[in-house]
């Protein structure tokens, strides 16, 4: 938990067990029955295993965000009594190696097997991939060791500017790939899991925009198209409750506020945003990442275009007609002369 940048608060106002219980039940009760644990590292937190058994017998529906290296021993066998719903796993890269330069510790191994215990206990596996300049190399054993553990992973070569522990400096990330070098990765990533026919198949009937086609805008910006701030929120660790996690908002403090008083001025808060006008009606939104969230840390509001992500989204969809368009199609034809 950072003590600097914008959340600038001392590891003491973290919020004890019974005040996360506290805030957990008030939503509960309100009708919320799906949660995620998330961190840092949840399963650094002392109170953990009598963290998760309380929010289950609220009837809550929880699952964990985790690096899986702490998942075994004494841990792995209180999981194996009160499991969670899902284990959602980073898998940093391919080797240790790779684990070692991104994270100090070579533990890619351990990892995976405790993966292993995991199924083999019947406890459900997803793996989360972020692709950087430092594991890009990993690609192909990430997803192979994924079909090997018989679990899906779910990657992403974009990476948010850091702006919580940054200063709040929009746009600022320096370990990032360029725009074009994520296009390329992320196509690299979809080659994993679709077959050459697939990809043929997903350009050509109408998975793609045609290649070139540029942002059109509208009159004004459209409110949020995801659950953040409508049916979901995030709390953070100090107790602030946020519309998205990766929103820098300040947030409402639920201990000083009650969750009802926090969850209106949410929902409030985030019925007044609005999205980019260049980005209204566009036709590569579906392809895009552009959000609330990317927007306001890409360039510092909602309403500003993100320039690397568009130019992310338009390289993509280029490189794709390159490599999968179907040579007689004649827009594809046309945007070849």
């Amino acid at each position: 938990m950072p003590e600097d940048g914008i959340e600038k608060k001392p590891r003491a106002a973290m919020l004890t067990e019974d005040e996360m219980v506290w805030a957990v039940a008030a939503a509960a009760s309100l009708g919320i029955y799906k949660l995620r644990i998330t961190g840092g590292e949840p399963l650094v937190y002392p109170e953990f295993p009598r963290l998760l058994h309380e929010l289950k017998q609220m009837g809550l529906l929880v699952s964990i965000n985790s690096n899986g290296s702490l998942i075994q021993g004494e841990m792995l066998e209180l999981l194996k009594k009160d499991p969670p719903l899902r284990f959602n796993i980073t898998l940093y890269g391919g080797s240790d190696a790779t684990y070692e330069r991104l994270c100090g510790r070579p533990m890619f191994h351990q990892v995976v097997d405790n993966i292993k215990k995991l199924r083999a206990a019947g406890i459900s596996v997803r793996l989360n991939a972020s692709i950087t300049p430092y594991n890009k190399y990993d690609i192909p054993e990430i997803y192979r060791i994924s079909r090997e553990l018989g679990v899906h992973v779910k990657s992403t070569t974009y990476m948010f500017p850091p702006v919580r522990i940054n200063g709040g400096h929009a746009g600022e990330a320096e370990h990032r790939f360029s725009a074009e070098e994520a296009a390329h990765y992320e196509i690299l990533c979809r080659e994993e899991t679709m077959t050459p026919r697939e990809l043929r198949e997903a350009v050509s009937n109408g998975g793609l925009p045609p290649d070139g086609v540029d942002c059109t805008g509208g009159a004004e910006g459209e409110p949020l198209f995801c659950r953040a701030g409508r049916s979901s929120f995030w709390m953070t660790w100090g107790g602030r409750m946020v519309p998205c996690g990766m929103m820098t908002t300040q947030g409402i403090s639920v201990v000083e506020e009650g969750f009802q008083k926090a969850w209106e001025a949410i929902r409030t808060e985030t019925a007044a945003i609005r999205l980019p006008k260049e980005c209204t009606g566009c036709p590569l939104h579906r392809q895009c990442a552009a959000c609330a969230a990317s927007c306001a840390a890409e360039t510092g509001a909602y309403d500003k275009k993100p320039e690397y992500l568009c130019t992310m989204t338009k390289t993509l969809i280029h490189q794709m007609w390159q490599k999968y368009g179907p040579e007689e199609n004649e827009l594809w034809k046309s945007k070849r002369n």
